[in-house]
């Protein structure tokens, strides 16, 4: 021993991630609609950096109010089952209100949901490397409610059209998150 202090090695907060690729998916964490519901909306698309390349390591948290306008989410939707690995109210009939997905080796992202009541928006988390501090933003899903939306009517037309989703197909909308360049999501900065 030499009587010199062993250095202290980083933390997950002074390193680039990701750290949460093991731990933070679930089995289930895409599916926030119960299975087979006749009104599931899927949402899916890609996240990209900077440069446009997409981002394989990406983690996306999402809530919602239910389409009842409930914003409580399914009791144990976010307590993880310790034998099955997945959370205890995850039962695929309940509509949970929370999700969680990771990209894949393509930067895309899919979950299925529910319209959500009283708020025209699901809430969204992103989590991905060289981010320190997670980022939070909204998807709009388009209707008149959107339009009505005092934070989204506040925005100039270019940086508006970052937030809302488009629809591809019969009950299935695609929304892209671009963490940096000219179209880059628009990101709300709480406090």
């Amino acid at each position: 021993m030499t009587g010199r202090p062993t250095p202290a090695l980083p933390t997950p907060a002074q390193t680039v991630g990701p750290f949460y690729g093991y731990a933070l998916p679930v089995p289930g964490g895409p599916d926030l609609a119960p299975a087979g519901h006749p009104d599931t909306l899927t949402v899916h698309g890609h996240v990209y950096d900077g440069a446009g390349t997409p981002v394989p390591d990406a983690l996306l948290e999402i809530w919602q109010p239910g389409p009842d306008g409930d914003r409580a989410g399914a009791p144990g939707s976010l307590r993880k089952d310790p034998v099955t690995g997945g959370h205890t109210g995850r039962d695929g009939v309940t509509f949970t209100g929370f999700g969680r997905v990771a990209t894949d080796a393509d930067g895309s992202w899919a979950i299925r949901t529910l319209p959500p009541a009283g708020a025209p928006y699901l809430s969204v988390c992103v989590f991905a490397r060289g981010l320190l501090h997670h980022l939070f933003t909204r998807i709009y899903l388009p209707g008149p409610a959107a339009d009505a939306d005092p934070l989204l009517a506040s925005l100039p037309a270019d940086r508006r059209a970052t937030l809302l989703a488009a629809g591809t197909g019969p009950r299935t909308l695609r929304f892209d998150v671009r963490l940096q360049g000219p179209e880059e999501t628009v990101f709300l900065d709480f406090r």
